[in-house]
């Protein structure tokens, strides 16, 4: 593929000063030459990712936090950059990891440049149907569960990622860790949250040795070619050490197949024709990954209970005006979406 030309270089891009990270780019990453057009690929309340091009029309890909006050343990440069450069020696594709500045100085936060890969992020039906054939669907479906597996293979010390974090207890510290944020930010009471907390603690598995868990691995979080090929795995900020089948569980929640019943989550990529079933991802996972997946529905429950704690922050936030001030009404679809997934997170408990 021709690289595109550069955009024109704006003296206003948020986030982004123009002229101190022009002059970083072109003394640390190789191949990096200016002026360079910045062009927002992804923002909001999460890290911010930025196309950047150069004046030779080679592409880079630069990841600052979001603007405005952050925590630094949600949004930390140099760990995601530690992450992905540790991974590349590995068997999970992830995009070349080229620099990392933590002088804030230069950019008033941290930030950290990868390489530019080629290919799709799919997050709709439209999407899926208009750039992956039937048989590029059922490859993604495949490829997605086998680099899930490839990232719960790693070893965690030839990597340099062993000390990531900690091994034990994964299930317990995310309970509380959710549980919290559930408390601290909650509109109402919701028993389901409450009853679903008190059963995962006290049927927590055995957990086994700890993998690296991305912590939000979805189709819509990877990049896949045309085949389908997954050939990026994006969005670090959250991945630590713990229990690999909470990805599974949480895959389960976010992928809804063509025969599938409805999820608490509202993507619809995966529903076109080609596309797994929940239940084949699950059984390719098992084959390929060697894992024991009896405890399943454990996880699955508690991915929809984090689901629902963390739409709860975010009903929250745009409860307290921010997004301006909203009808309620406009508003209503995030309370049902937590609501949905409560009580999934139960109904999933119960029949387990």
């Amino acid at each position: 593929m021709n690289a595109a030309p550069p955009s024109p270089a704006s003296p206003d891009v948020p986030g982004i000063a123009i002229g101190p990270v022009t002059d970083w780019l072109e003394t640390h990453v190789a191949g990096a030459v200016g002026p360079f057009g910045f062009d927002v690929i992804a923002g909001g309340h999460s890290n911010l990712t930025y196309r950047v091009t150069g004046a030779d029309g080679t592409r880079f890909v630069l990841r600052r936090p979001p603007l405005g006050h952050r925590l630094a343990s949600a949004h930390d440069m140099g760990r995601e950059h530690r992450i992905i450069r540790g991974l590349q020696a590995s068997a999970v594709p992830v995009a070349p990891a080229l620099g990392y500045c933590d002088d804030e100085a230069v950019n008033d936060a941290p930030f950290y440049v990868m390489g530019f890969v080629d290919g799709h992020v799919v997050r709709d039906r439209v999407t899926a149907e208009a750039v992956l054939e039937p048989a590029a669907r059922r490859r993604a479906s495949e490829s997605i569960v086998d680099t899930m597996a490839a990232i719960h293979a790693v070893d965690l010390r030839a990597v340099g990622l062993d000390d990531l974090g900690k091994h034990e207890e994964y299930i317990a510290r995310q309970l509380k860790r959710w549980y919290g944020q559930w408390n601290s930010q909650k509109t109402r009471e919701l028993p389901a949250v409450d009853q679903v907390h008190d059963e995962l603690l006290r049927r927590i598995p055995a957990q086994g040795p700890a993998t690296i868990v991305h912590g939000d691995y979805r189709l819509d979080n990877c990049m896949v070619s045309d085949d389908g090929t997954v050939v990026a795995v994006l969005d670090w900020e959250i991945c630590t050490l713990g229990d690999p089948l909470a990805d599974v569980g949480l895959l389960q929640v976010y992928w809804t197949g063509p025969n599938d019943a409805a999820s608490a989550w509202t993507g619809s990529a995966t529903t076109a024709p080609g596309f797994f079933d929940r239940v084949q991802l699950a059984e390719r996972y098992a084959e390929v990954s060697g894992r024991d997946l009896s405890n399943l529905p454990f996880y699955v429950s508690f991915a929809y209970w984090k689901l629902a704690c963390i739409l709860e922050g975010v009903y929250a936030r745009y409860v307290g005006g921010a997004l301006g001030q909203r009808d309620p009404a406009e508003l209503e679809p995030f309370k049902l979406q937590v609501e949905g997934a409560a009580a999934m997170a139960l109904a999933t408990l119960a029949s387990s």
